[in-house]
């Protein structure tokens, strides 16, 4: 089932194993903001993934990048040409350019750099997505276009509750619709109306 959304803003998270990378004085953070075809588990019985592409409409945008979603930590800006996104075969990679200058950027490229930190998420909002509603009554979104805002590199990433009550929402009307699908079917069979009848 092929849907376009835009009125929830979503939060999506993964492990990502940034690195920190030394060029002259430069200091940048790198790594992969999102990963396609991996499957991330919402809540039970709710899964999603990006497909390949669903960023290839948005990087033209003016994305920042954030610590931990913070709107007054930004790191880096893609219209400042401090933050450089693009996309290959896995996924979503970035690359930050951190301010000398900034003492909480330079403290997160040191957490970074230890290991400390090395988690993400971005935040953006769902273009067009794909629902699979399957047999073991879990759901799965496969998103295939989105809106980036922001890439954020996290201490604790995860999915916001907005998102995750927002998917069993979108949940409960699949559900809810399948079932007066089946009885108006029902019904139909019933009065010989059906097609198989």
């Amino acid at each position: 089932m092929e849907k376009t959304r835009t009125d929830i803003r979503q939060v999506r998270s993964i492990a990502s194993n940034f690195k920190t990378r030394e060029d002259g004085e430069e200091k940048r953070i790198e790594g992969y903001f999102a990963v396609f075809n991996s499957v991330y588990e919402i809540a039970p019985g709710m899964t999603e993934s990006v497909a390949p592409g669903a960023f290839s409409e948005t990087l033209d945008g003016d994305v920042r990048a954030l610590t931990d979603h913070v709107t007054m930590y930004v790191l880096g800006r893609s219209q400042a040409g401090t933050l450089e996104l693009r996309e290959d075969d896995k996924g979503l990679w970035g690359s930050i350019l951190i301010n000398p200058n900034d003492q909480d950027a330079m403290n997160l490229y040191f957490r970074v750099k230890r290991g400390d930190v090395n988690q993400c998420s971005f935040g953006f909002d769902i273009l067009s997505e794909e629902t699979d509603f399957r047999e073991d009554g879990s759901v799965h979104w496969t998103i295939n276009s989105v809106k980036l805002y922001e890439v954020s590199v996290c201490t604790f990433p995860a999915y916001t509750e907005t998102s995750v009550e927002a998917r069993k929402e979108q949940r409960e009307q699949i559900i809810k619709r399948q079932n007066e699908m089946w009885r108006s079917e029902m019904l139909a069979k019933l009065k010989g109306e059906s097609k198989d009848a």
